[in-house]
């Protein structure tokens, strides 16, 4: 069942368009990752999505509810985490998610909700001894307290390190298991690609692109980059069409059909006592497909 329905949406300044036309359609239970450069108006439709800005013209439907009308029903179905909230340093984390929960009719447990966002250590801390990772955790917490069916996630683990960021996916799935809904932007494709069910790729205002991770730009069915090199080439040429052989023995073939071209050197190979370093297939990553769809603009 669908969550948010989104038909021709369509926001204008003036005689500028930053959204042009967007249908888009986000089911229950799923991450749906919008993927856009800074500009695109990927940040004008959550905006619209939250109620926080009205659109020109179009359909919109969020939980059945048209955002515009901010209704307090509506309100307290969706939880929202911003790249920054506001919250005062001297509360402890314990004493925050009590004053943000008393808020909501509908709210998790203050100690669940610490669970959930692996604070446990610091539940009597205060919020100015808290690490940007920390906080952030924290920021999460606040934006689920009041049990949202819906949760808008905004650039979630920007600043974070590697393995910060790997706890903070972490916790979007035990989010998701728990059956929420999760709209999320990010600049990160390996983000996107490890949480995502769809993502959905912006560009000048318009959906370009929309599918799994894996499907995005037909990525699918690309042509994958077979590369090796060699010490030197022995008399027996290639067994396969299009390689291209530099003169320090490094090769590269681009091959519709991996797996028979693989198998095709690697024969070659043994029986040719040659040696195939560094031998590699990869197929075009998400990152490569967002940047043929935006034009090669990565700045986010």
């Amino acid at each position: 069942m669908p969550v948010i329905e989104v038909e021709n949406l369509v926001k204008s300044y003036g005689e500028v368009e930053a959204v042009r036309g967007v249908d888009l359609c986000v089911d229950a239970g799923e991450v749906f990752a919008l993927l856009g450069p800074n500009g695109a108006g990927k940040s004008t439709i959550v905006e619209i999505l939250e109620g926080h800005r009205e659109k020109t013209s179009g359909t919109v439907s969020v939980l059945g509810f048209d955002p515009t009308t901010r209704h307090r029903d509506y309100r307290e179905r969706i939880g929202i985490v911003l790249q920054e909230t506001a919250v005062e340093d001297q509360l402890t984390v314990k004493e925050a998610i009590d004053i943000y929960g008393s808020m909501y009719p509908k709210r998790r447990p203050t100690g669940d909700l610490i669970e959930i966002v692996g604070l446990e250590q610091k539940t009597n801390a205060r919020i100015k001894t808290l690490s940007g990772g920390q906080r952030r955790r924290l920021e999460l917490a606040l934006g689920i307290v009041g049990d949202p069916d819906l949760i808008f996630l905004d650039e979630p683990t920007t600043g974070f390190d590697p393995s910060a960021r790997r706890q903070a996916w972490t916790i979007v799935e035990n989010l998701t298991s728990l059956g929420k809904t999760v709209l999320l932007t990010t600049h990160y494709m390996d983000e996107a690609q490890f949480l995502a069910n769809r993502v959905a790729v912006i560009a000048n205002g318009k959906i370009v692109a929309e599918g799994t991770p894996d499907s995005l730009g037909d990525r699918q069915s690309a042509m994958s980059m077979i590369s090796f090199s060699v010490d030197s080439l022995p008399e027996v040429s290639l067994p396969v069409e299009g390689a291209v052989i530099s003169p320090s023995g490094a090769v590269e073939l681009r091959s519709a059909d991996p797996t028979s071209d693989l198998h095709t050197i690697t024969g070659w190979s043994l029986d040719n006592e040659v040696d195939l370093v560094d031998l590699s297939v990869t197929r075009p990553t998400l990152e490569d497909v967002y940047l043929e769809l935006t034009g090669g603009d990565a700045d986010e």
